[in-house]
């Protein structure tokens, strides 16, 4: 049964909140031709640190990112303290040991962690009773020879290295769960919303940080892992260009590589918002689909320009820095562009 994502809400303009984040920076408001001569918006930018996430819930996990940061930590601790405080909030269904458990009923967390410099990453996939994912991913990274720890193994890993345990799901999700499964036995249950946090973050120095956690699709077969674990799918950052992050159906951005495209995109000349929107034409251009997708992106670049895009009416994404903390709506795209954004490069 396939479960989709969060209702998108808002309108599908290219815009910002309001125009007191426009004032926060001067060229917010300037133009730029793209390579085709087609006049279009500039990307809004911010002097860093500047972070960007998903979805509003997005927003407290920007102000602690930017937190950490400030007392003196390095971008990476910062990201993971941020994505950490996403992971402990048990009303979110979507991220932590407070998310929509698998089919079996219990929770099984996805998580990844990039620093640009050295391109290192870190990786753990379908995880059960431990608090913290990001920060497992993070000491896979640190660690040992590889990239991706899954299922027992990464479990064993991180009962080694003494990482806080919790429960397998709480008990609201376990009334949820009995409730769905009884449902099922006479018929399909009605499919919860789902979402994940994806989180970038540019530093002074112009490094770029990120990571990304989520408890994956709402009672999906155990076992099944989407793109927020994967390097390039739910996550990917390029110290030289930029960074990029996904929500949505997982399986529409992981068969495409979508995160990792963005910065491609981006590596050509596009504004974070231009890339995010060529890569969602590329991939409805390709995918029987269409349109019809449920994939937003977030972007950054190594200028402090940001900006997001997704399918149908876009969906509401959060970005701070020292002068602003906000929750943003995005663009939405629902048919193929007329102008130079259809993703034809590459």
């Amino acid at each position: 049964m396939k479960i989709p994502r969060r209702a998108f809400i808002g309108s599908s303009l290219v815009a910002l909140a309001d125009g007191s984040l426009a004032a926060a920076n001067s060229k917010s408001g300037s133009q730029k031709k793209s390579g085709k001569g087609v006049q279009r918006e500039a990307d809004p930018s911010a002097k860093p640190p500047l972070v960007i996430s998903t979805w509003p819930f997005g927003k407290p996990a920007n102000d602690r990112t930017l937190e950490v940061f400030r007392s003196g930590k390095s971008g990476l601790d910062a990201v993971e303290q941020g994505v950490r405080l996403a992971e402990a909030d048990l009303s979110n269904p979507s991220v932590g040991l407070g998310g929509i458990p698998a089919a079996h009923g219990v929770v099984q967390l996805d998580a990844c962690i990039m620093s640009g410099p050295g391109h290192k990453a870190g990786s753990v996939a379908a995880v059960e009773g431990f608090k913290h994912p990001v920060s497992i991913a993070r000491r896979v990274m640190e660690e040992t020879r590889h990239v991706m720890l899954v299922g027992e193994g990464a479990q064993r890993f991180a009962r080694e290295r003494k990482f806080e345990e919790g429960p397998a799901v709480t008990p609201g999700q376990k009334a949820a769960w009995e409730n769905w499964k009884k449902a099922q036995e006479a018929e399909k249950a009605k499919a919860p919303n789902h979402d994940t946090i994806a989180l970038l973050m540019l530093s002074p120095s112009g490094d770029i940080f990120g990571a990304c956690s989520t408890s994956g699709w709402g009672y999906k077969i155990p076992g099944r892992v989407g793109d927020s674990p994967i390097i390039g799918g739910g996550l990917y950052v390029d110290n030289a260009v930029g960074g990029a992050g996904a929500t949505g159906i997982g399986e529409n951005v992981m068969r495409y590589c979508g995160s990792f495209l963005v910065v491609e995109f981006m590596r050509q000349g596009m504004s974070p918002t231009e890339a995010c929107l060529a890569t969602l034409h590329r991939i409805a251009s390709m995918d029987p689909k269409g349109y019809d997708l449920s994939i937003n992106f977030i972007a950054l670049d190594k200028r402090g320009r940001f900006g997001a895009a997704g399918t149908g009416q876009g969906f509401q994404y959060s970005v701070a820095c020292d002068d602003f903390s906000k929750v943003l709506q995005s663009p939405g795209v629902t048919q193929k562009p007329v102008g130079p954004l259809g993703g034809n490069r590459l």
